[in-house]
């Protein structure tokens, strides 16, 4: 074969290699394109505006209805603390002594002066009955005597202030202070806090809180315990914080192993009813973070991603991203493409 004849050959070889790719190339444009066009059937709902009551979401602390500061109000050694953060203890219990030996001889003493008083004002009224003595000496005796007296009873509270007991059943939530520590009047030694009561402080902006009173149920929920409820406001400041422009409201909560003090607390107050737009939930496509939702419009599906905000039940409620009119497609919306062709019902 000469050296023409056999270029001619691999020229047509590869043509029609060209042939054949453009060939395969455009029947997998085809395909695509039938697939493209495939018919989806879903079920769409035309979105309507409706009255819903308006909440406003205000951040609350959950704190023991009963708790206490235990502070020394005496000086001196601490000499015995039982009790531990997280302790249980019932009132009445000791959490802390004292040592108190100068107090103790002060008392020694003045008992001491007021066994010497009464024998005193013991002789003086059987002299008077015996006119050996005067109605007067008697009298300053007495006088004595009531001084004495009180002097005792000062020294014995003060003796009595170096045990402190309980002042309710609590636990021990905090311990500032330990055994050989000195105690002086007014320093802080435990911290006890009732867990069996239970309450949620929020403070209330001021154009809100004339329209809260005793007595009101307002929605609470606790992230932290999985708790949602609705709680009875048992308290109601009268004046409001002039820096913060709030004033602080209590309700009563439950008392459960879960709820703990400290917790973060959310409360709904309503604020009314305005206009909302309610949508299913089954009509939400989740992406990642994004909350996307599909609308039908002139027979293709048109991604939409959306802004979300109260649950009820069933339904979601759309901030942003819809607007009244729209038809939303509420089923068969997984696996939909933007721009993909619907056969939609109701």
């Amino acid at each position: 074969m000469n050296p023409h004849m056999r270029h001619t050959g691999r020229l047509l070889i590869l043509v029609f290699c060209i042939i054949f790719l453009f060939g395969c190339k455009e029947e997998r444009t085809k395909q695509t394109a039938n697939q493209d066009r495939a018919v989806v059937s879903v079920k769409v709902l035309t979105v309507q505006e409706e009255k819903a009551t308006a909440h406003r979401e205000i951040m609350g602390t959950v704190q023991a209805a009963e708790k206490a500061v235990i502070a020394a109000r005496i000086s001196g050694q601490i000499i015995e603390l039982p009790v531990i953060p997280g302790s249980r203890v019932e009132k009445g219990n000791l959490l802390v002594k004292i040592n108190a030996g100068e107090i103790s001889a002060q008392l020694i003493q003045a008992k001491a002066q007021l066994a010497q008083v009464e024998r005193n004002l013991e002789r003086e009224r059987n002299l008077l009955k015996k006119d050996a003595s005067t109605p007067e000496t008697v009298k300053g005796l007495e006088d004595t005597h009531r001084i004495a007296l009180a002097a005792v009873k000062e020294v014995q509270t003060m003796l009595d202030y170096a045990t402190i007991s309980a002042p309710f059943s609590g636990i021990i939530t905090r311990k500032n202070a330990d055994v050989g520590d000195l105690a002086s009047p007014g320093k802080p030694l435990l911290e006890i806090e009732n867990e069996m009561k239970l309450q949620v402080v929020a403070d209330i902006p001021e154009s809100m809180i004339l329209k809260i009173k005793v007595g009101d149920d307002i929605p609470v929920s606790i992230p932290a315990a999985g708790f949602s409820s609705i709680c009875r406001v048992e308290e109601v400041s009268p004046a409001a914080d002039p820096l913060s422009r709030t004033a602080p409201i209590k309700l009563s909560v439950p008392s459960t192993s879960d709820i703990r003090s400290g917790q973060f607390a959310r409360l709904l107050l309503s604020q009314g009813t305005e206009n909302a737009i309610f949508i299913p939930k089954s009509a939400i496509v989740p992406f990642g973070q994004m909350e996307r939702i599909f609308i039908a419009q002139e027979g293709k599906a048109r991604l939409r991603l959306v802004r979300t905000g109260e649950i009820k039940n069933d339904k979601v409620e759309i901030l942003a991203g819809l607007a009244p009119g729209d038809e939303v497609i509420i089923s068969g919306n997984e696996g939909l493409t933007d721009g993909q062709a619907l056969a939609s019902t109701r």
